[in-house]
């Protein structure tokens, strides 16, 4: 099984990021082989770690736009870049699940975070979501 994720630029929280390593540690146990992410700095760098701790085989989506990029070590394979928008259905069209990590409690219009998680529901893909209080 191939997880996906999709998180704020932003600083993770304490809360989000304890959750997210436990979801991740869990899920690994229960035969999830992939974690695919897109390689932005706070929220893709933190689960990049945790990933990698858990021993998943960790695939990256950079963006074409290195502004952001957290140029994360210890890939399994880094794919070639791409614009946000087609780098971020990549991840949601590869993947079996998405767990997200919003920095908001409700959805928000022009946000890629946001944008992922609509994208994904549309696609049928189960979103696991994270919330700022680590729900």
């Amino acid at each position: 099984m191939i997880v996906g994720f999709t998180g704020s630029s932003r600083i993770i929280g304490e809360a989000q990021a304890r959750t997210l390593r436990e979801v991740l540690r869990f899920w690994k146990g229960s035969g999830r082989e992939e974690f695919h992410h897109g390689d932005c700095i706070n929220a893709d760098e933190a689960a990049h770690g945790f990933a990698l701790e858990c021993g998943y085989e960790v695939i990256i989506h950079p963006p074409k736009n290195s502004a952001k990029r957290a140029f994360c070590k210890g890939a399994t394979r880094i794919l070639p870049p791409d614009d946000y928008i087609p780098r971020n259905h990549s991840i949601v069209d590869t993947s079996d699940w998405l767990i997200a990590t919003p920095r908001e409690f409700s959805e928000v219009l022009r946000s890629g975070t946001w944008a992922t998680i609509r994208y994904a529901r549309r696609r049928g893909i189960e979103v696991y979501m994270i919330w700022p209080d680590g729900s």
